[in-house]
């Protein structure tokens, strides 16, 4: 079937109340959002639109003919106003005279600066000419699935005309570029009555004379597509049907989380990188199919799918029915290493004399037969959207291959537009990674000050952040406010009690299986007690050693075995106290447990220091700001034995240091990204205090 859906068709999202009032380019902008929102219309940053507005030229006063498009990397569905370019038609329509054949047609772009209107920064894309060519105020050009997959078939000009008749047209696949605006042209001079058109392997134009005419143009073309490759399909086996059954979801979750460290570690030797993980029933029907791996090997067709997904992905040799995954780990190396030299030959196959050099030659998309789909990438965001676009590209395969044959871009066309010198110099202006980009953490005590803090710190620094903590009430808080400033994708969250054996191993399986690995620990789970030795009880001074001690000895554990596993280095920051150094009266439990803290950090810089694993220690004192220990009887405690107050105790602690200065918590995540960042590459076994100054916790 073509959906897994009960309706597959587009809801025509037009509302003329909420359009009712808006300028020609803010119906762009509304006509723009609506169509990016469902990504069966365009994947993310897939397609653009436009429309052609009559503006008052700053300099002439006069009225202008202006084309409103989407800029250079935006996406349609959240573009704002300035996410447009704007550009003089009659400048744009004087380029004919410039253009000097398809041989030369990149340096058309060069030209696009010249025609910008009022200044704009916004860079114009590639496709500027494919629309401003189009004799009609509106149009649109998207990435539809039910379309590619007409697009995609070896007889895709019959069935488009089957489809649609003459309303809308065929075009042979051409790249994007100066040449094709002119072929889009000449078909709308030659046929003036149709709608739109198909690209052979690309997608869809379609055009009208107002914002709504275009947007429900778009909608019906999509939608009746989508009912023909509906009625054709149904009931019809998808892929060959079966091969393999899928393995329940905890099953699938297990072999994710065993099989993405091991990935990550092989594919991140020129940079960090993190994974995602998708195992929806469209991907699991194709994974489990019978012509997967034929179809996996011809590619993707359409230019975007291509561009975020490689080549064609690898498929792991894993069979769920045997439960292989040991012996699918022994072989990864060899199965990666394959791929590679495959992926090498066919850069040395199809470059030109003048070709941007090898990039990274490691595959992109993981299909894994009864498990599902793993993507890596630079970053969170962009593995997913990889995954969303090998998604878009299985329901066009499905499409295609059950009313004709799939067919993926010719090996030379792919290459061409993968080291296309024009998006060369687009990843050339990409800016520098932030300090921690492609970094994973995991920070137990995860919602209290100090970890919060310290998730602010990696997350500005473009680190992924797993929150551990046992209260879940302010886990969520913590996770919606850190998902607030930084997105959704790069900030989870999961319950866990660091004294429970079990539940360690799952938090950090479950980092595994949402980001791929993990590069940095913070171990920050906290507890704090006081009482005079005679009036501390067992129970008190177990609970102390269980999370302070034994908590931090099997996160450690766990963090060793997932760093082993990538082998990749790593970092694990202990958060201490100056208490381990320097004794406190009325809290032996406490004193004695933070000092097991430091000794385990220094055992553990041992044994990690051949696998590239640091470890070390940050000590802080009196951070009363936003810590979750300081609420309740350990404030009351602490203000007993000092004899003050709850207001005089911070205080009091200010004027006992050396600096006279209050320690906050973001001052200790200072401290903890110092010890995670490249910074400190060279360090290990190492304490650094911040506690203001106390003479008592100098370590020489």
């Amino acid at each position: 079937m073509l959906k897994s859906v009960d309706n597959p068709l587009l809801e025509n999202r037009w509302n003329v109340e909420a359009a009712s009032g808006m300028s020609e380019s803010e119906l762009l902008l509304y006509r723009s959002n609506i169509l990016g929102s469902d990504k069966r219309v365009t994947n993310y940053g897939g397609g653009n639109t436009s429309a052609k507005v009559m503006e008052t030229d700053p300099l002439t006063g006069q009225e202008v003919e202006v084309l409103w498009v989407k800029g250079s990397g935006g996406d349609i569905g959240s573009i704002r106003m300035d996410g447009f370019a704007t550009l003089y038609m009659d400048k744009l329509n004087s380029l004919r005279s410039l253009y000097r054949g398809v041989e030369h047609e990149d340096e058309m772009v060069g030209y696009l600066p010249h025609c910008t209107f009022k200044l704009n920064p916004r860079a114009a894309s590639i496709d500027t000419p494919l629309h401003a060519y189009v004799p009609r105020k509106h149009v649109d050009h998207v990435h539809a699935d039910a379309i590619i997959a007409i697009a995609a078939s070896k007889n895709s000009k019959d069935l488009t005309r089957e489809i649609f008749g003459a309303r809308i047209g065929w075009l042979p696949w051409k790249r994007p570029g100066y040449e094709l605006g002119l072929w889009l042209e000449k078909f709308c001079l030659e046929n003036p009555d149709a709608d739109g058109v198909v690209l052979e392997s690309h997608g869809l134009f379609t055009w009208a004379d107002t914002a709504k005419d275009c947007y429900d143009t778009t909608i019906d073309v999509i939608n009746r597509a989508t009912e023909w490759l509906h009625e054709r399909t149904s009931g019809i086996p998808a892929f060959g049907g079966a091969k393999h059954a899928s393995l329940d979801d905890a099953a699938r979750g297990d072999v994710a989380a065993r099989l993405m460290p091991a990935i990550r570690g092989f594919v991140s030797g020129n940079q960090h990188m993190v994974g995602h993980f998708n195992d929806s029933p469209a991907v699991l029907e194709f994974v489990n199919s019978q012509n997967m791996e034929e179809l996996a090997a011809l590619g993707t067709s359409c230019p975007d799918h291509f561009l975020r997904t490689k080549i064609r992905p690898l498929v792991v040799d894993f069979d769920p029915a045997k439960g292989d995954l040991d012996e699918v780990l022994a072989g990864l190396a060899a199965q990666i290493d394959a791929y590679r030299e495959d992926y090498k030959a066919y850069y040395e196959r199809c470059k030109h004399s003048d070709s941007p050099a090898l990039r990274d030659p490691n595959a992109v998309v993981y299909l894994v037969p009864g498990v599902g789909m793993i993507t890596f990438a630079k970053d969170k965001a962009t593995a997913r959207i990889s995954g969303e676009f090998y998604v878009n590209a299985i329901n066009v395969m499905r499409g295609a291959s059950a009313v004709s044959e799939y067919q993926g871009l010719p090996e030379q066309e792919a290459f061409d537009i993968e080291y296309w010198l024009l998006e060369e110099a687009k990843l050339q202006r990409m800016p520098k990674p932030k300090s921690l980009a492609g970094r994973v953490a995991l920070v137990t005590g995860g919602a209290g000050g100090i970890g919060v803090a310290t998730a602010q710190r990696y997350l500005s620094e473009g680190a992924c952040v797993v929150l551990a903590d046992i209260n879940a009430e302010n886990l969520n808080v913590a996770q919606d406010a850190l998902t607030q400033a930084y997105g959704g994708d790069v900030v989870r969250s999961v319950m866990m009690d660091v004294t429970n054996e079990d539940a360690v191993a799952t938090a950090f399986a479950e980092a595994a299986v949402e980001f791929g690995g993990i590069d940095i620990l913070v171990s920050n789970a906290g507890i704090a007690s006081s009482a005079p030795v005679e009036q501390t009880t067992l129970a008190l001074w177990n609970k102390n050693m269980e999370i302070l001690s034994t908590g931090y000895f099997l996160v450690s554990r766990e963090a060793f075995k997932l760093m082993r596993v990538q082998d990749m280095g790593g970092s694990i920051v202990f958060v201490a106290s100056k208490n381990g150094l320097a004794a406190s009266p009325n809290a032996s439990a406490y004193c004695t447990a933070k000092a097991s803290e430091i000794h385990l950090a220094r055992c553990l810089a041992l044994e990690g220091a051949e696998a590239g694993i640091r470890v070390n220690v940050v000590n802080p004192d009196a951070v009363l700001r936003g810590s979750k220990i300081w609420e309740g009887e350990w404030l009351d405690q602490r203000a007993s034995t000092y004899g003050t107050d709850k207001e005089g105790l911070e205080e009091m602690y200010r004027n006992r240091s050396m600096l006279k200065r209050s320690v906050l918590p973001e001052d200790v995540a200072e401290a903890c990204y110092f010890f995670a960042a490249e910074t400190s590459s060279k360090s290990t076994g190492n304490i650094l205090n911040v506690d203001a100054g106390n003479v008592q916790s100098f370590t020489r």
